[in-house]
């Protein structure tokens, strides 16, 4: 029984140990040049996105993967292309149905590449809606409530904050803010 390759370039998903990702990346990119597979392997990415982190009462963009243990590999698919890849160490195994890897769909690769291009990094917050938090900064310093909201995008939380015995919602900067 042959399997029947596809001779088109299509994005393959690589399941590898987690953490090893760029390491298998860098292997399989390694492997593609010394073993002249230039024209069968051609990028290998490993999907990530900047993210705005918020640590200490310090903003600072980091990247965050976005399929931890996944690797995307264009490529056209060939017995001997299928072989580099699979034996790269810390490779598990291609994603797909049974023994056969399956592409991934053209628009489902372009949603990955326009999220990884992003410009505008996303706001990671260690808050949620119903944590009480502790306000360290602007008009409302010493103030304690409770998150209502929390809006990502563009790193504002909605804090309920008791005042004259009436919750006010109150618009704050994720600096603005401590846990109780």
């Amino acid at each position: 029984m042959t399997k029947r390759y596809d001779s088109s370039k299509q994005w393959y998903a690589i399941h590898t140990y987690s953490g090893y990702e760029e390491k298998v990346a860098e292997s399989i990119r390694q492997r593609a040049e010394s073993l002249d597979m230039a024209d069968k392997i051609f990028q290998v990415v490993v999907p990530k996105e900047k993210q705005i982190e918020i640590k200490n009462g310090k903003r600072r963009v980091v990247e965050k993967k976005i399929f931890q243990g996944y690797v995307m590999v264009q490529m056209k698919l060939s017995e001997d292309a299928w072989y580099i890849v699979r034996n790269t160490p810390n490779v598990t195994g291609f994603v797909g149905s049974g023994t056969e890897p399956t592409p991934i769909a053209s628009d489902e690769m372009e949603k990955i590449m326009k999220r990884m291009g992003k410009k505008d990094p996303k706001h990671k917050f260690e808050y949620k809606t119903g944590d009480v938090v502790s306000i360290v900064d602007g008009p409302f310093k010493g103030f304690d409530g409770a998150i209502s909201e929390v809006d990502p995008l563009k790193g504002k939380l909605k804090v309920l904050v008791n005042m004259f015995g009436r919750e006010t919602p109150v618009e704050l900067d994720g600096l603005q803010v401590k846990k109780v």
